[in-house]
């Protein structure tokens, strides 16, 4: 990974909402969502406005601090599952104080969570896959 690249969110099938401070991905074309430890939403906010990796490394994150390599795993997985791609047309933006501030408080490793246990939900169409006898939604077979 290059600590000086921008990265922005990969396509619109992937969607996502922070709540409470915690960010939750959801990439429509696999049915496949993720969490993420208290600083990983951090991290996931800062790399989707534009924050270059580089101005995350050494920041203060829950008693410790970010390291380079910690962040290059993250980012590396981030991409792995497809949520964020090389936006090298895009121009770097400074870090925010209050997303500074929420991962100085932060009290987690990062970390991020796959989960597919609801994938065929997700991947209903329920305007298409409606068989009417059996009621929606119900996929035809």
């Amino acid at each position: 990974m290059g600590f000086s690249a921008i990265y922005a969110v990969s396509s619109t099938d992937i969607v996502y909402e922070t709540f409470d401070g915690d960010a939750v991905v959801l990439d429509l074309a696999s049915g496949r969502y993720f969490g993420f430890s208290d600083s990983g939403s951090c991290v996931w906010e800062a790399l989707i406005a534009q924050v270059p990796p580089a101005s995350l490394v050494g920041r203060a994150c829950g008693g410790g601090e970010l390291s380079a390599d910690d962040l290059d795993a993250f980012v590396a997985r981030l991409t792995e599952f497809g949520l964020l791609s090389l936006a090298p047309e895009a121009a770097a933006s400074a870090l925010s104080p209050d997303l500074a501030g929420r991962l100085a408080t932060a009290r987690e490793a990062l970390k991020i969570d796959m989960h597919d246990e609801l994938a065929d939900l997700v991947m209903v169409d329920p305007i298409h896959d409606v068989d009417e006898p059996a009621g929606w939604p119900v996929v035809k077979q």
